[in-house]
């Protein structure tokens, strides 16, 4: 395989699409009026459950989800649309994110009948809130050493085990974990299976992990004789591999693996206002030379899953160099300010920046790691 122009083919949003930006920019506008700067950066990690049910309320979570279970039955390219504008204003996006991109399409997808009339129709009301149990201690990105294990019992399934870094643990109703229903670590791929978990059973514990931004987003989990009924599994037994890899098609190809730090940029574009020194446009254009053709690369993956396909490679190549401009940006910012001694920065800019250079070596991270994404990219172009 080789990587070229055709594996992102070229797109353009349709109209239909571009009818839903005036109406959610209208709404981010009311919802967001006086919020600052360093408070929207935090966006897809902001979490607000208020704002998230008053977005469902207008039938803007789960638009990708059929009608029928509660969801607006648009187009991929819809949902492009509206996570660009929540992602670009710094929308607190966290309390719906992963029920929304991962967790109803993989329901709706391979879940039972039951369990789609269960689960989608209160995640499309913002009722429900998800997060997704993937990383395991000592693991990393590593998903296939996965050791956590969930064993027959009578009426359903004993869990035990472990999940790290698993994002809002603290604040969700449920997690879709990855979990080993056979075999060992050693299998890798093989033996793997996903499963609804309610994290307010009896022998989950949550512990929050703190960052040094003073955030706790992050949590450990662990499963101690967790029981959980016959019709948790999510699909089937032992596919839980090539589930997840569907879902992180998902995760990885979206606006928001290049507009974390967007927020930043734009507070900054628009204090340099119309006279820029050259070393300050020359910043600026390299940072905007970068984003347009990622987000072309974003809009063409959202062509290829509205087409039905799974752009595992693609995604894992713009996700790479998506975080790797996200990690850039804070960096060019604070070296352009200390360029110029001369003039005092303004307090808004020096607090959103000081905020995003504690946090922009996690972009990286979430999602999986850089070594992990070469390490598949080198396997989706027959290089490993």
């Amino acid at each position: 395989m080789r990587l070229t122009v055709e594996n992102y083919p070229p797109g353009t949003i349709p109209p239909h699409a571009e009818a839903l930006r005036a109406p959610v920019k209208a709404f981010i506008a009311e919802q967001l009026a006086g919020s600052p700067a360093h408070l929207r950066a935090r966006s897809w990690s902001g979490f607000d459950a208020g704002f998230s049910k008053a977005l469902a309320a207008r039938g803007w979570v789960g638009v990708g989800i059929p009608k029928q279970y509660g969801g607006a039955g648009l187009d991929p390219f819809s949902r492009f649309v509206l996570v660009e504008e929540l992602l670009a204003a710094g929308a607190p996006v966290a309390a719906h994110w992963f029920a929304d991109r991962q967790s109803a399409p993989l329901i709706l997808h391979y879940g039972s009948e039951a369990q789609r009339t269960s689960f989608l129709p209160r995640i499309c009301r913002g009722e429900l809130f998800f997060c997704i149990g993937m990383s395991e201690p000592n693991s990393g990105s590593d998903l296939a050493s996965v050791r956590s294990r969930a064993e027959r019992v009578p009426g359903g399934w004993k869990l035990n085990g472990q999940k790290i870094w698993t994002t809002y643990a603290h604040k969700s109703h449920y997690m879709i974990a990855l979990i080993r229903t056979s075999g060992t670590s050693e299998d890798r791929q093989q033996g793997l299976s996903q499963f609804l978990v309610d994290l307010s059973l009896p022998g989950v514990t949550v512990n929050p992990i703190k960052l040094g931004t003073g955030d706790s987003d992050f949590n450990e989990v662990f499963f101690e004789d967790v029981i959980l009924p016959e019709d948790a599994l999510v699909g089937t037994e032992g596919n839980g591999w090539q589930q997840v890899n569907a879902e992180l098609a998902f995760e990885r190809s979206g606006p928001e693996r290049i507009y974390s730090s967007l927020v930043l940029l734009d507070l900054w574009a628009s204090l340099l206002g119309g006279d820029p020194t050259p070393d300050e446009a020359a910043r600026l254009g390299r940072m905007l030379a970068r984003l347009a053709p990622l987000r072309a690369m974003s809009v063409a993956m959202t062509g290829l899953l509205a087409a039905g396909q799974s752009p595992l490679t693609e995604a894992a190549l713009f996700k790479d160099a998506g975080t790797a401009l996200e990690q850039q940006i804070p960096a060019e910012i604070a070296d352009a300010i200390a360029a110029r001694p001369d003039r005092a920065a303004d307090p808004e800019l020096l607090r959103t920046l000081a905020y995003l250079m504690q946090l922009n070596h996690v972009f990286s991270l979430r999602g999986g790691t850089r070594e992990i994404l070469r390490g598949m990219i080198a396997r989706g172009l027959g290089l490993r």
